[in-house]
C-alpha cells in the first residue's frame, strides 16, 4: 500500500515486552496459523503503510529476528516497570512523535480503524461499545509529556485520547490465554 501523503502519523511503536505470565510463552511469538503474532500484527501495521519499531525485552530479540530478520528492534532494559517505559525506548528510537502506539497482544483493530487513527492529528483511541481500545495515536506533543514521565506511570494517567467510534467487533480481543489463542485463530481463517 503506498503511504497516504496528508498522514499525521507514519510510524507504530509495536509493545511487546510483556512477560507472558498469564499465557504461560513469549506472546510476540505465540503460533497463529504458521505465522508468529508479532508477524500478524506488523502486517497489518505494514498494509497501512506505517514503518514499524518494535520494542522487545532481550531474551525475545533472537526470537523475532528469526520471524522478521528486516525489523527494526529497540530492546526495553526494564521491561517489568511496564508500558510507559516500553513506549518511552520506542519514542527515543523515533527522536518522538507522532506516533501509534500498538500493543502486541491486542489485533482486534482493523484496516480502517488503522486509517482513521493515522489521520488523527491529536492524540486519538477506538472506542467501540463504550470502551476505548488500541491502538492509540499519540500526538507529538503528548509523546513529549509521555518521554518525561516516570516509566512505571500508566499511560492513562498522561494523556486523554480523543475517542474515535470504530465498528471492530473484536477491537477488544486480549492474546492472554490459550483460548483468546484460539479465537484469534479463528477469527483469521473466518475473514
Amino acid at each position: 500500500m503506498i503511504p497516504n501523503p496528508m498522514m499525521a502519523i507514519e510510524r507504530a511503536v509495536l509493545l511487546a515486552a510483556g512477560a507472558s505470565t498469564r499465557l504461560g510463552e513469549p506472546k510476540p511469538l505465540v503460533d497463529v496459523d504458521g505465522q508468529t503474532l508479532i508477524e500478524v500484527v506488523v502486517n497489518l501495521l505494514a498494509e497501512a503503510g506505517l514503518e514499524v519499531t518494535v520494542v522487545t525485552r532481550a531474551e525475545l530479540v533472537e526470537g523475532i529476528r528469526l520471524r522478521l530478520p528486516e525489523a527494526h528492534i529497540v530492546v526495553n532494559p526494564e521491561p517489568g516497570l511496564g508500558r510507559t517505559g516500553s513506549i518511552q525506548c520506542g519514542l527515543a528510537a523515533l527522536g518522538g512523535g507522532p506516533v501509534l502506539i500498538v500493543p502486541v497482544d491486542r489485533p482486534g483493530f482493523s484496516a480502517s480503524t488503522l486509517a482513521l487513527l493515522t489521520e488523527s492529528e491529536e492524540t486519538a483511541c477506538p472506542t467501540s461499545k463504550g470502551r476505548g481500545g488500541h491502538p492509540v495515536a499519540i500526538s507529538a506533543a503528548d509523546a513529549q509529556v509521555i518521554q518525561d514521565a516516570a516509566p512505571d506511570t500508566p499511560l492513562r494517567d498522561l494523556i486523554e485520547p480523543k475517542r474515535i467510534e470504530v465498528d471492530d467487533p473484536d477491537l477488544h480481543l486480549n492474546i492472554d490465554t490459550r483460548s483468546d489463542v484460539e479465537r484469534l485463530r479463528a477469527l483469521r481463517r473466518d475473514s
